[in-house]
C-alpha cells in the first residue's frame, strides 16, 4: 500500500523512494518496497514453467505444464475422489490483484473440501469474532490510530509490522504523532518489542493469558460502573450476559496466571475508560495462541463497552472504493464440516492448516495425494513443519504456483511462475478494506512482461478452463457457466468494482479505472465515519456481543489457566518475533535485507539463562516435544523471565532450495519446534504462542 516512485532507464531500476503525495502512506517505504527490485532482478526467481526430473528441474511449454496439470490432479481425483487433491494458498495471494480476483475460481474449480490458507496460522480468530458479532467475517473494526487518544496494544508490534490487519505505512511515525498529541501508548506483551520502547506503559504478560486479563479488565469496568456503550447501546444484544460472566474473573484471580498485577490491570481498564477516545488493537499474538479465538472476541467486546467502536478515534469500519464486502461475498460460515483425521473445525471451507500434513500421511479413504500451492511456503510458515516437508515428499503429485524453487516448492513436480510484481498492474483489494483511511490507488506495471510469460491471472485461467472442459462431475457445471464471467481481466473486473462501489458513479468522487489511472499518487476519500448499524452483516442489525460458541469456550480458559493450570516442568515459553527485514522467507533471498549482524537468534531472560549455565553468544539448542534446532543465543532484559522467542521465516538449509543469498544465511526454522497438536480448540487456528520448550547448551 506504500505509494512508490521509480526512477528507470533503458529497463534498469535505478532507484525506489516512497511517493510523499500519496495520501495515505504519505512518502513512507518499508523494506518490502526496496526488495522490490532484488525480486525483478533476482537470477534465482523462475521465469519459466519448470517440471522436476532425476537430473534437475527441466524447462518445459506452458501447454505442456498446464495440460499435465489439469490430466494429474483429475486423474487422480477420478481414481481417490475429489477430495484426493488438496490447495493451500499463501500470504502473498491478497497482495496481487490478479490472483485473489481469478485464483479463488480456480481452487473451486478443483471441488475438493481439502482446502487450506494462511489464515488459520495468523488471522483466523479475527474472523470468527467478526463473523459472530457483527455478521461478515471481513467486517473487522481497524483502529482510527491518526485520531485517538489512547492506543493499548496487545501481542502486536506495529513499529515493525506498519499494521498487520491494520494498513498503516510509517506505523512509527504515527505512534510518535499520537504522543505528541497528549495521547497514551500502552503495550502488553512476553517482550519489549520495538513498539514498546515507544510507548509509555509496557506491561509483561504470560503468553496464551491475554484472554483472562481482558476479562479482568471487563471486570473492572462492569464494577466500577464505567461502562458506557454510547449510541451503540440501542442495537447492541447480550450486554447483560457479558457482565454476569466477567463477574467470576476479579483482577486478583488473573494476576497470578498472566504475570501482570492487579492493580496495574485496575488501573489499565480505568485510564482506558477514562479516555476521550481509545483503542484496543491485538494481533498475532493474541490469535495464534491457545485461546485467539476468545481474545479477538473479548477486545472487540472492550472496544464496545466503553464507547470506542464506530467512533472515531475508536475502532471502525472502512468503505473502500472496491468494497467486496457490499458486493456479497461470502459472509463465511463455522465448523459446516470437521478434517478427517482429528476433527478440527473448517472455517469459510478451509480446514486449519495445522492438519495438513496428517491429511497426507494417514491411510484411508480421503487420503490427500496431491497438492496445489499458490504463493505460500508452508515448511517454513506452518507449525512442525519437518512433518510437513516429510509429507509434502510422499505426494502423488504436487504443482506450485510460484517463482522460486523454496523449502515447500523443491517438492512440486511442476511449478508455474509468474510475472514479478512489477511486470504487472496492482489494485490493493484486500488492504484498501483493512486502511486507517479511505483511500484508492491504481499502479500499472511498470515493465512489460517477457515474451512467453504468463500473468497469475492467465495460469488459474488456464487451469480452470482446462478442469471445466475435461472434468464429467456435476459439480463443475457451475463452475463452467461462470466461466464467461470469471475469466474476464483484473482490469476490466477491477473498473466494474469501482463504477458500482460506493465512490463511484453515483458518488462525488465518481471513482473508475480511469479516474484512478489519471491520478497515478492516488485519491484520498476521507477518514474513517461511523456507518453502524447499516454495514452489519447480522440480519437484524444488531451486534452479537455475547455469542454462545465464545462464551461455551471460557470454561475452557477457566480449565486450563486457574482450575488446572499444567505443570510447565522447567520449560520455557517460546513465542514468535517479526523484524522489519525479513517479514517473509522470501525476503532472506535479497542481499540487502540479510547482510549485517545475525538476526536468527534465540532471546533469553538473563535469570533464565543464569539457570542454565548460559552465555550471550554461545550455541544453544531449543528442544521441543517436536524437534530440536540449534541457534546462538542472545541474552537480554526485553523478555519476559520464563519466556523466549525466535524469529519466523528462516531455516534455508534443507537440500535442494534454489536461493543462492537465503541458503548462505539459512538460519533456523522456528516451526521445527513448533507444536502441530498446539491449536485454539474453539477455531483450530495454530496456537504458536507459549510452545513449551527446553533449552540447552549446544
Amino acid at each position: 500500500m506504500c505509494g512508490l516512485t521509480l526512477e528507470v532507464e533503458a529497463g534498469r531500476i535505478l532507484s525506489i523512494r516512497g511517493d510523499k503525495e500519496d495520501p495515505l502512506s504519505r512518502g513512507f517505504l518499508c523494506p518490502k518496497a526496496t526488495a522490490l527490485q532484488d525480486i525483478h532482478e533476482d537470477p534465482d526467481r523462475l521465469r519459466f514453467p519448470v517440471r522436476r526430473t532425476a537430473d534437475g528441474w527441466q524447462r518445459v511449454s506452458w501447454k505442456q505444464a498446464l495440460d499435465e496439470t489439469a490430466e494429474r490432479l483429475l486423474r487422480l481425483q477420478a481414481e481417490h475422489g475429489a477430495d484426493a487433491v488438496a490447495a493451500y494458498v499463501g500470504n502473498p495471494t491478497v497482495h496481487n490483484l490478479g490472483t485473489l480476483l481469478l485464483g479463488v475460481p480456480f481452487v473451486k474449480a478443483l471441488g475438493t473440501h481439502n482446502r487450506f490458507s494462511a489464515t488459520s496460522v495468523d488471522q483466523l480468530p479475527h474472523h470468527l469474532a467478526a463473523l459472530l458479532m457483527f455478521g461478515h467475517q471481513l467486517l473487522l473494526p481497524i483502529p482510527d490510530v491518526d485520531r485517538t487518544a489512547f492506543l493499548l496494544v496487545l501481542g502486536a508490534n506495529p513499529a515493525v509490522s506498519n499494521g498487520s490487519l491494520m494498513t498503516a505505512p510509517g506505523m512509527p511515525l504515527r505512534l510518535k504523532a499520537l504522543k505528541a498529541r497528549g495521547g497514551r501508548l500502552v503495550v502488553v506483551d512476553p517482550r519489549r518489542t520495538e513498539t514498546a520502547e515507544l510507548a509509555d506503559t509496557h506491561l509483561f504478560i504470560r503468553p496464551g493469558t491475554d484472554a483472562l486479563l481482558l476479562l479482568a479488565m471487563l471486570h473492572t469496568l462492569f464494577a466500577e460502573r464505567r461502562v458506557q456503550p454510547g449510541p451503540l447501546a440501542s442495537f447492541v444484544d447480550g450486554l447483560d450476559v457479558v457482565e454476569q460472566l466477567v463477574r467470576a474473573f476479579p483482577p486478583e484471580v488473573a494476576a497470578g496466571p498472566t504475570g501482570v498485577g492487579a492493580d496495574s490491570i485496575r488501573t489499565l481498564a480505568r485510564d482506558f475508560a477514562a479516555a476521550t477516545s481509545a483503542v484496543a488493537y491485538g494481533r498475532v499474538g493474541l490469535s495464534t495462541q491457545e485461546f485467539g479465538g476468545l481474545s479477538q472476541w473479548l477486545l472487540n467486546v472492550l472496544n464496545t463497552v466503553t464507547g470506542n467502536l464506530d467512533r472515531a478515534g475508536g475502532v471502525m469500519f472502512t468503505r473502500p472504493a472496491l468494497d467486496i464486502i457490499a458486493s456479497g461475498s461470502s459472509r463465511g460460515h463455522f465448523a459446516r464440516r470437521r478434517s478427517r483425521v482429528r476433527q478440527l473445525p473448517e472455517f469459510g471451507g478451509e480446514y486449519p492448516a495445522s492438519a495438513m500434513a496428517e491429511e497426507i500421511l494417514t491411510p484411508g479413504p480421503g487420503r490427500i495425494r496431491a497438492l496445489v500451492t499458490v504463493a505460500g511456503n508452508p515448511v517454513l510458515s506452518t507449525p512442525n513443519g519437518a512433518q510437513l516437508d516429510r509429507a509434502l515428499a510422499s505426494l502423488d503429485f504436487m504443482v506450485s504456483v510460484d517463482f522460486y524453487v523454496n523449502e515447500t516448492t523443491r517438492h512440486a513436480h511442476l511449478i508455474l511462475p509468474p510475472t514479478s510484481p512489477l511486470e504487472h498492474d496492482h489494485y490493493d483489494v484486500v488492504f484498501h478494506l483493512l486502511a486507517v483511511r479511505n483511500t484508492a490507488k491504481y499502479s500499472p506495471a511498470l515493465f512489460q512482461p517477457p515474451p512467453g510469460a504468463l500473468q497469475d491471472w492467465e495460469i488459474f485461467n488456464g487451469l480452470t478452463a482446462r478442469l471445466a472442459r475435461r472434468h464429467r462431475l456435476g459439480w463443475l457445471r457451475s463452475v463452467a457457466r461462470g466461466l464467461a464471467l470469471r475469466l474476464a481481466p483484473p482490469r476490466r473486473l477491477l473498473d466494474f468494482g469501482l463504477r458500482f462501489g460506493p465512490h463511484g458513479r453515483r458518488s462525488p468522487h465518481r471513482l473508475s479505472l480511469r479516474a484512478l489511472e489519471a491520478a497515478p499518487h492516488g485519491v484520498d476519500l476521507g477518514p474513517l465515519e461511523p456507518c453502524l448499524p447499516g454495514r452489519l452483516g447480522t440480519p437484524d442489525k444488531r451486534i452479537r456481543l455475547a455469542p454462545e460458541l465464545l462464551l461455551a469456550d471460557v470454561k475452557r480458559l477457566r480449565s486450563r489457566l486457574l482450575d488446572q493450570p499444567a505443570a510447565v516442568g522447567g520449560a520455557l515459553q517460546l513465542v514468535g518475533r517479526r523484524q522489519l527485514r525479513s517479514n517473509n522467507s522470501w525476503m532472506h533471498n535479497s542481499i540487502r535485507l540479510v547482510k549485517g549482524p545475525a538476526r536468527c537468534t534465540l532471546l533469553m531472560n538473563p535469570a533464565d539463562a543464569a539457570a542454565r549455565g548460559l552465555s550471550h553468544g554461545e550455541a544453544v539448542v531449543v528442544e521441543s516435544r517436536v524437534g530440536a534446532i540449534p541457534l546462538p543465543l542472545e541474552v537480554s532484559e526485553e523478555m519476559m523471565a520464563g519466556t523466549v522467542s525466535i524469529p519466523h521465516g528462516w531455516g534455508h538449509a534443507r537440500p535442494g532450495v534454489r536461493a543462492q543469498v537465503a541458503v548462505a544465511h539459512p538460519g533456523a526454522s522456528i516451526n521445527d519446534v513448533t507444536d502441530e497438536l498446539a491449536v485454539d480448540a474453539l477455531t483450530g487456528g495454530a496456537a504458536f504462542s507459549g510452545v513449551p520448550v527446553h533449552v540447552r547448551r549446544a
